[in-house]
């Protein structure tokens, strides 16, 4: 499943949790994050400020997943959090996988795109069925 610190991810939390659990198999949380555009900028950039933002966005899942996994002791979940697109490690995190769940943002608007990036990469390159859910 792909989970994004940045939004409420309870609804697609729910559903893959409920899933792994009816399945009786593992879940993989997969979150994919890039430095900010103005380091690319900085003429100092120091390497340990990229290590301290991937622990600190490691840690921001690990607390997003806590009360998953007391609500559902009997799913094995792991997290995984990467450097570069989400989409990208999502389809290749989904060989070998049952079912990748993604969430998409509720969007009023008529007009425009009504899934993100990550979602519509996942719709096309994936490897497993996919299940798109909205979140709250």
């Amino acid at each position: 499943m792909g989970v994004d610190v940045h939004e409420s991810c309870d609804r697609v939390l729910a559903f893959a949790f409920e899933e792994a659990a009816r399945r009786g198999c593992a879940l993989r949380a997969v979150h994919g994050w890039k430095m900010p555009p103005a380091y690319t900028y900085v003429p100092f950039f120091d390497p340990d400020d990229e290590r301290d933002i991937g622990r600190g966005m490691t840690h921001m899942v690990d607390d997003m997943l806590l009360p998953w996994r007391h609500k559902f002791p009997d799913v094995d979940v792991s997290p995984g959090v990467f450097t570069g697109s989400a989409g990208d490690h999502l389809v290749r995190a989904s060989r070998g996988a049952g079912l990748v769940v993604v969430g998409r943002r509720l969007r009023r608007s008529p007009l425009g795109t009504h899934l993100g990036s990550v979602a519509h990469a996942v719709l096309h390159h994936a490897a497993a069925p996919v299940a798109v859910v909205a979140h709250g």
